[in-house]
């Protein structure tokens, strides 16, 4: 099964390059589990309301936003391993 993961990120927040890392460091380690989409919320902001997010960078795994913020690397492991089962 593979996950979708979509970061939602905005030019302006200090957080958001610590959370695209995360995915990616992430992303590396399970390249053929994962599909990564990177939103700019300012770039569509359809996206962002459709997820009624008030904050970001935010992470929604298969349509449902799993963090606020930028998770560690392990947090984001244990909730796509539980994606997969």
């Amino acid at each position: 099964m593979v996950v979708k993961v979509e970061v939602f990120t905005s030019p302006s927040c200090p957080y958001c390059p610590m959370a695209v890392q995360v995915v990616e460091e992430v992303e590396k380690q399970m390249p053929n589990d994962l599909e990564v989409e990177k939103i700019d919320i300012m770039v569509d902001r359809e996206k962002a309301i459709e997820y009624g997010l008030m904050a970001v960078p935010a992470i929604a795994l298969n349509g449902v936003v799993r963090f606020v913020g930028a998770p560690n690397k392990d947090e984001l492991l244990s909730a796509i391993k539980e994606e997969i089962k």
